[in-house]
């Protein structure tokens, strides 16, 4: 059995380029799965049922385990068993008859343009004080998740052009425009700086997403912000302005590199929310408390 999970795994690699990331959650799970089967004495991928997985949904509901992380544990394993039938290995997948939970809809938290601002404006005297704006100028202009953050390279990019060169989820390349500003950015940035890698550590090496979390977190805090501010705050914020400005819902699904529409779909009520606070706080009708 575990030999099925590797090769599916090396498959999700080869076959469907997924993310690291998501192949290593994949994996994780799989291999939680088979630990709680030999405690049901289950030997092979054939003997499982959907009543044998219903039993281990409900362990991982007694856990405590998100809906959210139910989600792709489920997700994770209708995968290896589909991809068995596709083998040949197995006769049917068991897991299409288990009810996938149903989670609340988390709206993204808001950063303000003028908050954003004020990150900029805090000026450092680190050595990496360049390096710092660049990143956040980057992301916020180009709306990118911090994992495509790091992965970029100084070749990466064409100021010429103004334009960014991304690798997303499952390894889909992107090209998205790179405003003047996150330019000007990353050209002071690259003045002092000698890497492949268009942002490094402090030893040289490839800038890690934890890293960039810290830096973020810190500079807001610096700045007077209340709120917990992560990298992917700024992401949201340029996806709302974007969507706020264009109106244009498959543009900014286009923007932000989502493969469906769906997942674009949560900017529209973050643009109903600022909405709403405006017409609370302006409108001679509205209910005031």
């Amino acid at each position: 059995m575990k030999k099925q999970i590797i090769d599916f795994i090396l498959y999700l690699k080869v076959e469907r380029h997924y993310a690291h990331n998501t192949q290593q959650a994949y994996e994780r799970d799989l291999n939680q799965l088979l630990g709680f089967l030999k405690t049901q004495r289950i030997a092979s991928w054939s003997a499982l049922n959907t009543e044998i997985l219903s039993m281990f949904i409900m362990q991982l509901r007694h856990n405590n385990m998100s809906a959210r992380s139910i989600r792709r544990y489920m997700s994770s394993i209708k995968g290896l068993l589909t991809y068995l039938v596709n083998q040949g290995q197995l006769e049917n997948n068991c897991a299409i008859q288990l009810r996938t939970p149903k989670i609340g809809q988390t709206l993204p938290g808001i950063l303000h343009y003028d908050q954003l601002l004020q990150m900029l404006k805090t000026r450092k005297t680190s050595r990496f004080e360049n390096r710092d704006v660049a990143i956040i100028e980057v992301i916020y202009s180009c709306g990118l998740r911090v994992s495509e953050l790091v992965g970029l390279n100084v070749a990466d990019v064409d100021i010429t052009q103004g334009f960014l060169r991304v690798v997303g989820k499952a390894s889909k390349t992107r090209h998205t425009p790179l405003g003047e500003s996150a330019q000007k950015a990353v050209v002071k940035h690259l003045q002092t700086h000698n890497s492949t890698a268009l942002f490094v550590n402090k030893n040289g090496d490839r800038i890690g997403v934890r890293s960039i979390q810290n830096m973020i977190k810190k500079r807001a805090l610096e700045a007077g912000i209340k709120i917990n501010v992560y990298p992917h705050m700024l992401r949201h914020a340029a996806a709302t302005h974007f969507l706020q400005s264009s109106h244009d819902l498959r543009s900014t699904q286009e923007f932000l590199g989502h493969a469906s529409i769906k997942s674009t779909q949560v900017y529209t009520h973050l643009d109903f929310l600022e909405l709403s606070k405006v017409y609370d706080k302006c409108h001679p009708r509205a209910k005031k408390t």
